[in-house]
């Protein structure tokens, strides 16, 4: 059943089905194969309904909605030009400082392609234009933009903290100190890079422009503040928070800054109801799947193959890592999420191994799948965005891939660079 499940699957995906046909199709065959017809289809239709039923995925539309809000506004303009203030001038301080601009956006956001919009779009001629070849430059702002996979609010942490009940506010503080460890490591390669080609600097900011800067910034600032001080001071939930920060950007955009007029209102709610329209499917599509493949045991054949019972945590959580890693480099990362998640749980539940780790470790492994090809969804929104051919989108990408995946092997090596902060939070 299984390999049937899979040829008719990769069939409609190389036909160029989007990846809700193949994935529903694979159910349906399962279930049909499982329960001998269509007789209890209503009970597979149940799953579907019951994956998007969770409160907390309530969160998703709204953090989308948020972003969509600030990307259209000037909060992205105002935090790049802070961060370009202070380290603009210093060796490879521009490229630096798109890395660290992806990062705060990515903290204000939470989502990798209107990181890659914001950020890309005002920075990219910048570092053309100061000699940074257009092969690093997108290759940075890709990757870089994947660190909001990391950095709360994060919509991947959001949907592994509803499939395996880990809680999400644990995941948000806990993806912290892995964001910024991997921002110190694009930094000192921007600076290699930057010393090695020898590029130009950009003209050192005065104190009063600083200034300035951090007075235009300072709003926007609040939005990680409202998040994480809110959430891990009790006031409001993580779902409470994703309204909240729906309405600061409303106030910011529509009242404060005065970008955006009451008319783009419709086109703000359009985008975001189609993206979360498009996530929610993806949502109930993989939890009907994993709910057909789980009755049916094939993830037990597959681990049972693998000899994962015989591994230890380490072994566990490597086997994880290359998992994720291969299958967000083809499929869609909430899909993965998705299906992966349940398969694993089995080990990870026998290993003892901390499901906030895994779910650091299963959001990195998303971020470096989505930035590597061939399929890598934030390659395919750099090409939209930039008009650039897929080759030179890619051709940068080895280093940084190298670099996330060596930050994956200091987590399991050191899993408190992680659990540090949520211990100190909520042990």
């Amino acid at each position: 059943m299984a390999t049937i499940m899979m040829l008719v699957m990769i069939g409609l995906l190389l036909l160029g089905f989007p990846m809700m046909v193949p994935l529903i199709t694979g159910a349906v065959i399962g279930f049909v194969m499982t329960f001998d017809g269509f007789g209890q289809m209503g009970t597979f239709v149940q799953q579907m309904m019951g994956g998007i039923r969770p409160a907390s995925l309530i969160a998703v539309p709204m953090f989308i909605l948020a972003a969509d809000i600030m990307t259209r506004g000037q909060s992205a303009d105002r935090l790049i030009n802070m961060v370009m203030a202070f380290i603009g001038h210093v060796k490879g301080g521009l490229a630096i400082s798109t890395a660290t601009s992806c990062t705060l956006f990515g903290a204000v956001s939470g989502s990798t392609q209107a990181t890659v919009v914001a950020v890309g779009s005002p920075l990219r001629p910048k570092l053309l234009k100061a000699g940074y070849s257009d092969s690093f430059s997108l290759a940075l702002i890709i990757n870089s933009s994947d660190i909001a996979f990391l950095i709360p609010p994060s919509i991947g942490f959001i949907i592994y903290g509803v499939i395996s009940e880990t809680s999400i506010a644990e995941l948000f503080i806990a993806g912290i100190g892995p964001g910024l460890m991997i921002l110190v490591m694009f930094s000192i390669y921007c600076l290699i890079y930057a010393r090695v080609n020898n590029l130009p600097t950009e003209e050192k900011s005065t104190w009063r422009q600083r200034v300035i800067s951090m007075r235009e910034a300072l709003w926007p600032l609040f939005f990680p503040v409202i998040i994480v001080g809110g959430i891990y001071g009790g006031i409001f939930s993580p779902t409470e928070a994703a309204a909240v920060c729906v309405l600061y950007a409303f106030l910011l955009e529509f009242v404060v800054f005065r970008s955006l007029k009451l008319a783009d209102i419709y086109r703000i709610a359009k985008s975001t109801g189609l993206i979360t329209a498009v996530v929610f499917i993806l949502v109930a599509v993989g939890t009907g799947f994993s709910w057909i493949i789980s009755f049916a045991q094939i993830p037990q054949a597959i681990l049972d193959a693998v000899g994962i019972s015989d591994m230890g945590p380490v072994g566990v959580l490597i086997t994880i890592c290359i998992a994720f890693f291969i299958a967000c480099m083809f499929v869609d990362p909430i899909v993965v999420i998705l299906v992966l998640t349940p398969i694993f749980a089995p080990a990870i539940e026998a290993s003892g191994i901390d499901p906030v780790l895994v779910g650091v470790l299963i959001t990195l492994q998303v971020a470096i799948g989505s930035a590597t090809p061939p399929f890598g969804c934030d390659i395919f929104t750099a090409i939209a965005i930039f008009k650039r051919p897929y080759l030179e989108v890619i051709r940068g990408t080895p280093p940084f891939v190298i670099m996330l995946i060596s930050a994956a092997g200091l987590l399991i090596a050191f899993p408190q660079i992680a659990l540090f902060l949520r211990d100190l939070a909520f042990r």
